[in-house]
């Protein structure tokens, strides 16, 4: 997925409010930007930390410059939690993903559930339809480990429960992360910041739906899905154990 082009350099200064965030300009410059994350952002907000930012043409918008990606410990992460899908969607039309291959169609925010829209429905003639919900993944508490939530979603619990629901119709159902940054090799639910939602997980495991972590590349032109990454296996009091000593 391209992005917007140029990115201008940027240094954070503070970020607030959920989707405001304060940054300096090269030219010294001080303006207030669109933060398209409302989770926690935690180990993201420090203030200096080197970002990039995408204008928009839309000279009506109130705050036309988006915050895109910042430097952390020398690597890119992507802030914008509404990228994911467009990476996933480019990569599923050059057939990058093994586990989502062979679909023929590729329908986005399709009504589904009580009050729920589908990231992505795949159809294909004689299969059944595989519906697939895609959260963004930035937090990373100990080296290497991808975590998420990052703040609890009761929001994202309810979609684990209604893809369950779908595969007891005969649908497919896929819980697919994807972390977007490259310093990760490994993934975990977060059970500590929302147990609540590490419960509908496991619910919607046992129900037959599947889950799978890909990693990204980042660079100021653009973000591609990578390989797919595991799951922790360690015993969740070790990982308890790494997060604290994170802290």
């Amino acid at each position: 997925m391209h992005l917007p082009a140029p990115l201008i350099p940027a240094v954070l200064l503070r970020r607030y409010k959920r989707f405001l965030a304060d940054v300096r300009l090269e030219d010294g410059t001080e303006i207030t930007v669109h933060c398209p994350n409302p989770g926690a952002m935690t180990g993201l907000t420090a203030e200096g930390s080197r970002v990039w930012l995408s204008l928009s043409a839309n000279r009506a918008r109130k705050l036309p410059h988006t915050l895109e990606l910042m430097q952390v410990d020398g690597g890119l992460v992507g802030i914008n939690t509404g990228h994911p899908n467009r990476v996933v969607e480019t990569a599923l039309a050059a057939d990058e993903v093994p586990e989502l291959a062979g679909y023929e169609r590729v329908r986005r925010e399709v009504r589904y559930g009580a009050a729920s829209r589908i990231d992505l429905l795949l159809e294909g003639d004689g299969r059944p339809d595989c519906y697939v919900e895609i959260k963004n993944v930035h937090l990373m508490r100990a080296p290497g480990l991808a975590e998420f939530p990052d703040s609890v979603t009761a929001r994202g619990a309810r979609h684990l429960d209604e893809l369950a629901a779908m595969v007891a119709t005969g649908a497919r159902a896929v819980m697919l992360y994807v972390v977007q940054r490259e310093d990760c090799d490994r993934f975990a639910l977060a059970d500590d910041i929302d147990p609540a939602y590490a419960a509908a997980f496991e619910r919607a495991r046992a129900a037959g739906v599947e889950a799978c972590v890909y990693g990204c590349s980042l660079s100021l032109t653009e973000i591609r899905l990578t390989s797919r990454l595991p799951f922790a296996t360690a015993a969740n009091r070790d990982i308890a154990t790494i997060r604290e000593r994170a802290r």
